[in-house]
């Protein structure tokens, strides 16, 4: 038997389309890089819906001044955002919004990297056990 979509992760889905439109279309804001909504997640109570991003676009400033920033003019302009949303959801309540940093991209980075250079060391310790 299929597992049926529910009616918190439909919302969700829905959320991140039109929260990344108004992201792309409707914010002015010239600090704000390319921001990708990755993922969100609505409370069962649609009391929160965290949305976890990511952002590309660097003026000569560091990764994680980009991420702080970005993070802190996304959760400023959440109360616009969340009063656009209530415009166009058809549920009764619409969930605070709450942005969130998505960092299992740079954990998947850092653990490639990893995985890369331990295979480049059982490589050489092969070459070198092959030679005795």
């Amino acid at each position: 038997m299929p597992k049926d979509f529910s009616r918190t992760s439909r919302l969700g889905e829905q959320i991140q389309r039109e929260v990344a439109r108004m992201i792309q279309f409707d914010m002015k804001d010239p600090r704000l890089g390319l921001v990708t909504l990755n993922y969100v997640k609505v409370a069962k109570d649609l009391g929160y819906a965290d949305l976890y991003f990511t952002v590309m676009g660097a003026r000569g400033e560091s990764d994680a001044e980009i991420r702080t920033q970005t993070s802190r003019i996304l959760n400023d302009a959440a109360g616009y955002l969340r009063s656009e949303l209530a415009r166009i959801l058809t549920t009764r309540v619409t969930p605070q919004l709450r942005f969130h940093y998505d960092e299992s991209m740079d954990r998947g980075h850092h653990l490639t990297g990893l995985i890369k250079r331990a295979m480049a060391e059982d490589a050489l310790h092969e070459k070198d056990s092959d030679k005795d």
